[in-house]
């Protein structure tokens, strides 16, 4: 029978998980972001060379289950000399950056080719229009293509933002002590496992509900803004 009190006991553990579970999110977002841009640029690109290299990055990355990228990083990477004994092994014997990075590199590959459709889906009649009045390319990306991609890819880039959030559980396989790696721990020392994975599936509803909440108001309001 469901222990309601058992469920009430490990919030206050589960919720030291959170502020973990936010952070990684976040910068796993943020890289991912930056390292998309680029992508997404070689995704559309006119040389067939960087074309190719792009998609081939995206198939990898898409075509991979993220728990295989984080162990490849976490415990590949550091089966090679050259990479013990490089400036960068600080970095990737740390479960926590090679997390970010194993995550930010697989949210790339999904932003990108969001973002590169969405560039290419802006109306060419607009970025006529800009180079008629003198932008320059680089100053067309920036101030209209880049911006009304953006802004259609918002709704689908909300589902990768979910998604990342609920990717970051994969911490637990690697040591870190976020929501559901501070769930199994729980789960061991009370053996009651049915009852603290429901707590942390509340916990992961609330953020993911609250996030989403947040998406579609900002969605609102940049759709309310384009209609001026």
């Amino acid at each position: 029978m469901l222990d309601l009190g058992i469920i009430r006991s490990v919030f206050p553990d589960l919720l030291g998980g959170v502020v973990l579970s936010i952070k990684l999110s976040l910068l796993i977002l943020l890289f991912g972001l930056l390292l998309a841009l680029p992508v997404a640029f070689a995704r559309n690109a006119t040389s067939p060379a960087l074309s190719r290299a792009s998609k081939l990055y995206i198939l990898f990355f898409r075509g991979v289950p993220a728990i295989i990228q984080v162990f490849l990083v976490y415990y590949g990477l550091g089966q090679f000399p050259a990479v013990r004994s490089s400036i960068l092994w600080p970095v990737l014997r740390d479960p926590f950056w090679c997390l970010i990075i194993a995550l930010s590199l697989n949210g790339s590959a999904y932003t990108g080719e969001l973002l590169a459709g969405a560039m290419r889906a802006v109306p060419r009649g607009l970025v006529e229009a800009a180079r008629a009045l003198g932008l320059s390319r680089a100053r067309t990306l920036q101030t209209v293509v880049v911006p009304l991609a953006v802004r259609a890819a918002l709704p689908a880039y909300s589902n990768e933002v979910i998604l990342t959030v609920k990717a970051t559980s994969l911490a637990s396989t690697i040591t870190l002590l976020d929501v559901t790696g501070a769930a199994r721990l729980a789960a061991s020392q009370t053996y009651a496992p049915y009852e603290v994975f429901i707590a942390a599936g509340i916990i992961y509803f609330v953020l993911t509900y609250s996030l989403s909440y947040g998406l579609r108001q900002l969605e609102n309001a940049l759709a309310v803004e384009g209609q001026h």
